[in-house]
């Protein structure tokens, strides 16, 4: 099985949008994660349409795969980090958010993107763990509307310190929600480290039927600090290993939104370090530099939600 490799634009927020892209192109990345922000294509500006477009064209002069990212923390509200959520006690506000994750659909279907991350957000103090589940399922199912009509899954991020903060997390929307075709994951592998009782190569496996999007970087357990790899605690070949083994077929995008200093630096440092684990596991290899298919094994549908750890990491939700 084949990994296709990117990097997030949310890590290389001090390059113009076509200077980011031309310099993952460069370094081999097959993708980019495209984080909707007001640095690069800014999804609340007037000119968005004809902005998509020109970004389309130029991910397809360069031959670069993309998923649409949500993540920007204050493109909504200057403010507030991550606010308006899809949990804020004012319904207009919760409207807001859903808005601009259609719009990110939208966004999506003009890129030829192969998902748009989301997540759910923190739920807001003094509201009931019943009230925020509440919210989310009706906040989210206009998304998911959108994405079933675009065919782009909606893949919603387990994210420390928000209410699907975990796997279980994650499967229990999932049935709240009569399991929609459109949602499906994201996973970050340093979440996996930072707080699920399992393995990242667990936590693979478990997910692998509903992994719509990847997301890598190096973590230690317990702290929510996105890492370059080599500074956290992951060992990267096995984890590799077991993308490659299941049945994903989009982006593993390095997400490291705190690094835009040394951006363009740690995007080659990181595609060298992703390829050597490769080389050191028998059998993996990157879509650019293989010369012969590997064999790959089908991961076995899970019924049943990883078991997991909710104790809040410290440093949650820093992202």
């Amino acid at each position: 099985m084949t990994l296709h490799l990117g990097y997030g634009t949310n890590g290389l927020t001090d390059l113009r949008l076509d200077d980011a892209l031309g310099l993952l192109a460069d370094l081999g990345y097959e993708g980019v994660g495209l984080t909707l922000d007001h640095m690069h294509l800014d999804p609340m500006a007037p000119d968005l349409t004809e902005r998509t477009r020109q970004v389309r064209r130029r991910l397809t002069s360069l031959g670069l795969r993309v998923t649409v990212e949500t993540g920007a923390r204050y493109v909504l509200d200057p403010r507030r980090k991550h606010g308006p959520s899809l949990l804020d006690p004012d319904p207009d506000a919760r409207a807001a958010r859903t808005a601009l994750l259609v719009r990110a659909v939208d966004v999506a279907a003009e890129l030829g993107a192969h998902a748009v991350h989301c997540f759910s957000g923190i739920t807001p103090p003094g509201t009931s763990t019943d009230t925020a589940w509440k919210r989310l399922t009706e906040s989210i199912t206009p998304v998911l509307e959108a994405a079933d009509r675009s065919g782009i899954p909606l893949a919603i991020e387990p994210e420390p310190g928000h209410l699907i903060a975990t796997l279980a997390d994650f499967h229990h929307l999932r049935r709240l929600l009569g399991d929609p075709g459109p949602l499906g994951l994201t996973l970050d592998i340093g979440h996996c480290q930072c707080l699920e009782d399992a393995s990242p190569v667990e936590c693979i496996r478990a997910s692998a039927p509903w992994l719509r999007h990847v997301q890598i970087e190096d973590m230690r357990r317990g702290v929510h600090e996105h890492l370059p790899f080599g500074d956290g605690e992951i060992d990267f070949p096995p984890v590799l290993a077991a993308l490659a083994a299941s049945e994903y077929r989009g982006l593993t995008v390095v997400e490291l939104p705190r690094h835009s200093h040394a951006g363009p630096e740690l995007a080659r440092a990181s595609i060298d370090f992703l390829r050597d684990s490769m080389t050191r596991d028998a059998g993996l290899r990157t879509a650019t530099a293989a010369t012969a298919a590997t064999t790959a094994t089908t991961a076995t549908a899970a019924t049943t939600a990883t078991t997991v750890t909710t104790a809040r990491p410290k440093g949650a939700a820093p992202c």
